[in-house]
């Protein structure tokens, strides 16, 4: 433990140390004023600032600074604020023993101590600085597991709103936007689109080429429907299975075709080849797409049933294609 005495008496400083060393602290710094002591623990210099301090001895009355000012000076430090002082005092100045108290000194000594004072005083002061190192360090490792704990949880949100595989967002996430949005589209009375998107013949290719490619198939083309997406404002979720739906807010059915025809584009450049597909030798998808303005006669999921069976049209029309859903004036869903 490194302990700093400053006091610009030799025969007080001399005798408090080689006594502190006596009894096993071999680490002690003698000065005889705070200029010196501030030059040799670098305390204006943070590239020099020694950490490593346990312990302050200032004599109250010191040439230049004096030991409350000094006092003062490390309870505002970062590097020594928590370094317990004493202050070394004579019985002519024990009335300034309240001004040194109230700069932040923790305990005091008067000259010339004994040798059962000086280390009662010095031993209790350190236990102090062992117990302010200890919660310092509980503090620090709490922090720490603080900080875990929250990424922990930002994790568990991220993965209660993510689809594991494709990194979409699953359909707990959708629910949820599709929602929050069709309540905003009501209020703003503006178009609102979603569209249905189905892997043809998805089964054929897991049974030709094994359901560990066929998870890489869902990835490449989950990226590359995602790419196909332009506005912050649109979601593209994983259904289900071989099912993506993506949510289009101010949208109105040419948006929505000019995306899905997009959709289609992104998955023909991809050119997964599938052999057993009777549609065309590459992975294709089939789309279905509903346009509504939202009012209180429809409801959201009203709107995906209307993609739903827009998407059976297309694969009913031979797949690879987008069939766009229509509501009746008494809002029943019809195709075309």
């Amino acid at each position: 433990m490194s302990i700093l005495i400053v006091d610009d008496s030799l025969v007080s400083r001399t005798f408090m140390g080689d006594l502190l060393v006596e009894v096993g602290y071999d680490d002690v710094i003698l000065c005889e004023s705070v200029e010196e002591a501030y030059q040799i623990i670098g305390f204006n210099d943070p590239e020099r600032t020694a950490n490593d301090l346990d312990l302050v001895l200032f004599d109250i009355n010191l040439p230049g600074k004096s030991g409350i000012e000094a006092c003062q000076e490390f309870v505002r430090h970062a590097v020594f604020c928590d370094v317990p002082v004493i202050i070394i005092s004579g019985v002519d100045y024990l009335d300034g023993l309240d001004s040194a108290f109230a700069a932040g000194a923790t305990d005091y000594i008067t000259k010339p101590p004994s040798h059962t004072e000086l280390l009662a005083r010095v031993r209790s002061a350190l236990r102090l600085k062992t117990e302010m190192n200890q919660r310092k360090a509980r503090e620090a490792d709490l922090l720490v597991l603080n900080e875990r704990l929250a990424e922990m949880n930002r994790e568990l949100e991220r993965l209660s709103v993510t689809d594991s595989l494709t990194g979409l967002a699953n359909r707990r996430s959708f629910n949820e936007y599709l929602h929050r949005e069709w309540l905003r589209e009501q209020r703003t009375k503006k178009p609102f689109s979603v569209i249905m998107i189905d892997i043809d013949h998805f089964k054929k290719y897991n049974d030709r080429y094994g359901h560990l490619e066929g998870d890489v198939c869902l990835q490449k083309v989950a990226w590359a429907l995602q790419s196909a997406l332009c506005r912050g404002g649109d979601l593209l979720a994983r259904y289900g299975g071989e099912e993506f739906i993506a949510i289009l807010p101010h949208t109105d059915e040419q948006g929505a075709a000019d995306l899905a025809a997009a959709f289609h584009a992104r998955i023909r450049e991809l050119a997964i080849h599938h052999e057993t597909s009777p549609v065309a030798s590459t992975v294709t998808i089939s789309v279905g797409i509903a346009s509504v303005v939202p009012n209180r006669s429809l409801s959201p999921s009203q709107v995906v049933a209307m993609a739903d069976e827009a998407l059976y049209q297309a694969k009913q029309a031979g797949r690879n294609q987008s069939v766009i859903a229509q509501s009746s004036p008494g809002n029943e869903q019809v195709a075309r």
